[in-house]
């Protein structure tokens, strides 16, 4: 009886928990379709020119007499890539206050420049260069997002990179850099992504700002977003397009689990090619698989770059702007979520390079965890090849 009692107990806080997330999202809902001007349907805000906006609860307890939520903020649009995510806590003496300050800071942090970005004002141009391409994108940023942190003046936090932001913008339409930083004590995040990807090499221009700040008496924190929209269309072919990319990486994966010698490896190369119908990206798929899966199983550090190979040269750039590289990366993530057999993993991962390099590190007395890779070198055998 016992057993029952505290199964019902648990099934009756889950509803509870459950139907309390439902009432938080539908207040916060309400309050950011009043705040932006949209149009509230199905479970979403929809605003101009195909932005969606949806939002999940991530946490909510109440602490001390005072409500502390998460809200992740989810945004879409057709020429996105990926969904914008912005995940916000706040807190209140009651809910209502609680949902409130997330709207507002979720204004305020994101919005504003996706905002500034559709009524094109005050844009900061920004030139892109790299293997021989050229893109104008107009920076939007403005508000920085601040708590606990009262005596100095406000600074732009995207100046401290602002020369280095062209070195990770590719071919798509549009880009977003994301700057979190926050301290307590002795403990510190600081952490730069570009479209959700954490840029590991971006963080250092951040140290030593975030060391200079008092945080013994209070939780310090500042966030600010850029927006970069290209001025030209993406003009990348079709067929890098990431429901294309996905769909041919899944085959591989496939492929590539079933694969058992190099004979067959050197038959799956080509059949890949063959379903792929350019053998510029089935080679991307091919190599960076492998690379890929390695760096999230064996616990190794990566830089931020690629190295392409020509001749006798390494031509080095950032992964970000070989639009392929984090598409294969969210499908090996999905992919691990499923928690496929070691030994399916170990047939895919034993065709990378770092793998057998960190290999003989191992046999060194050297663990994967204490090892740096500045990024992963390539090489695609087509003169043709073109980074998108």
């Amino acid at each position: 009886m016992a057993l029952f009692k505290k199964k019902n107990q648990q099934e009756q806080t889950e509803i509870e928990e459950t139907n309390s997330s439902k009432e938080v999202k539908a207040k916060v809902l309400e309050c950011l379709n009043e705040k932006l001007g949209g149009n509230l349907y199905d479970d979403c805000v929809i605003m101009p020119r195909g932005f969606t906006i949806d939002v999940q609860i991530g946490r909510h307890e109440e602490k001390d007499g005072i409500q502390l939520i998460q809200v992740v903020f989810i945004i879409r649009n057709d020429e996105f890539d990926e969904p914008l995510i912005d995940p916000v806590d706040a807190q209140g003496t009651n809910v209502s206050e609680a949902v409130s300050m997330a709207v507002n800071i979720f204004y305020g942090g994101i919005w504003h420049p996706i905002d500034q970005s559709l009524s094109k004002k005050n844009p900061i141009h920004i030139s892109v260069n790299y293997l021989k391409q050229h893109y104008d994108f107009d920076m939007y940023a403005q508000s920085v997002v601040r708590i606990g942190i009262k005596d100095k003046q406000p600074v732009m936090l995207m100046n401290y990179i602002k020369s280095e932001i062209p070195k990770y913008l590719g071919s798509k339409k549009y880009y977003w850099v994301r700057v979190y930083l926050t301290k307590y004590k002795d403990r510190k995040i600081v952490e730069v992504r570009v479209n959700g990807s954490v840029c590991v090499e971006l963080a250092r221009f951040y140290q030593a700002y975030v060391d200079a700040w008092n945080s013994e008496e209070s939780f310090m924190s500042e966030k600010q977003y850029a927006i970069f929209v290209q001025r030209e269309d993406d003009k990348s072919p079709e067929i890098y397009k990431k429901e294309n990319v996905v769909d041919y990486a899944k085959q591989c994966i496939e492929m590539m689990e079933n694969c058992n010698s190099r004979e067959e490896y050197v038959e799956l190369t080509k059949k890949l090619e063959e379903i792929v119908g350019d053998r510029c990206l089935a080679s991307e798929i091919r190599i960076f698989i492998p690379e890929i899966l390695a760096k999230l199983t064996l616990g190794y550090r990566e830089g931020d770059s690629l190295f392409l190979i020509e001749g006798e040269s390494n031509i080095e750039f950032k992964k970000t702007q070989l639009r392929s590289y984090f598409y294969l990366q969210q499908v090996l993530l999905e992919y691990l979520s499923k928690k496929p057999e070691q030994e399916r993993i170990m047939k895919i991962v034993t065709n990378s390079v770092a793998f057998r390099e960190l290999k003989k590190a191992h046999e060194q007395g050297h663990q994967p965890k204490d090892l740096y890779v500045p990024g992963t070198s390539y090489k695609i055998g087509n003169g043709e090849y073109k980074v998108w």
